[in-house]
């Protein structure tokens, strides 16, 4: 199958350049260029593209911040970054989220792109663009912190969720959902790996099927001398042992 692609960046030359070389690929199809972020948006919603080559500066709209527009849905594209700088674009990739290509774009490292970009699963691709956001958050360049978000798959499609919208996660087996104010998820990895990503959050482990965000517990009282009720602010309610439930005191000053 070809592979739907959509060039951004506001110079004329740069996309002119980007589309011939993508023309003398084999499996291609250039479904649109676009010369702003705005632009870039409505035609990912509007074509659907498997793969969107991005430049970071622009006008109007930065590629920093269509990446941090980007919500989810039946269609992820997969993100190559197209820049003159790599700094930024190193750190992606460095972090496993992202390919990218320095300006001028050779061919051969446009294939090479390109291939990587065919063999990525929808998963793979939501996955590596939630780690995108994460590193795109202006917040994580003040703070050194990374926002964190977590991929939740609802039937056929993905969704990136912020952890501040996440209430917890209960597993059962090997399934694990993502509980939020008005629906659930399933989680894409398994809760020790969510523990893991989420150690230096307000993420507790309370149980070995379950994890809460300490910022949405309403309450935690006592059913024995050894285990304890935690409700959430959604009505969720979880048993923790009495050791659990009195770290999760401590973190609220209760």
């Amino acid at each position: 199958m070809s592979l739907k692609t959509l060039i951004v960046d506001d110079e004329p030359i740069a996309r002119r350049v980007l589309r011939e070389e993508l023309e003398s690929i084999p499996d291609v199809e250039i479904v649109g260029e676009a010369e702003d972020g705005p632009t870039a948006l409505a035609k990912i919603a509007k074509d659907q593209p498997d793969l969107v080559l991005l430049d970071l500066q622009m006008p109007l709209m930065s590629g920093f911040e269509v990446i941090r527009s980007l919500k989810g849905g039946a269609r992820i594209p997969v993100i190559v970054i197209v820049t003159a700088y790599d700094k930024f674009a190193l750190q992606a990739f460095e972090a496993g989220a992202i390919d990218y290509l320095l300006k001028p774009v050779g061919h051969e490292r446009l294939a090479e792109a390109l291939e990587r970009a065919k063999r990525l699963s929808r998963r793979e691709a939501i996955e590596r663009l939630a780690r995108l956001q994460d590193i795109a958050d202006p917040s994580s360049q003040i703070t050194g912190l990374q926002s964190r978000r977590i991929v939740g798959r609802a039937g056929h499609e993905f969704f990136l969720l912020n952890t501040a919208e996440i209430y917890g996660f209960q597993a059962d087996g090997d399934l694990v959902r993502i509980i939020t104010a008005k629906r659930s998820y399933d989680a894409t990895q398994t809760l020790k790996v969510l523990e893991e990503w989420l150690k230096d959050s307000s993420f507790r482990r309370i149980h070995r099927n379950a994890m809460v965000n300490v910022d949405h517990v309403q309450k935690v009282s006592a059913l024995s001398s050894q285990r304890w009720l935690i409700t959430l602010t959604n009505g969720q309610e979880f048993i923790a042992s009495k050791r659990q439930a009195r770290s999760i005191r401590q973190l609220l000053h209760w």
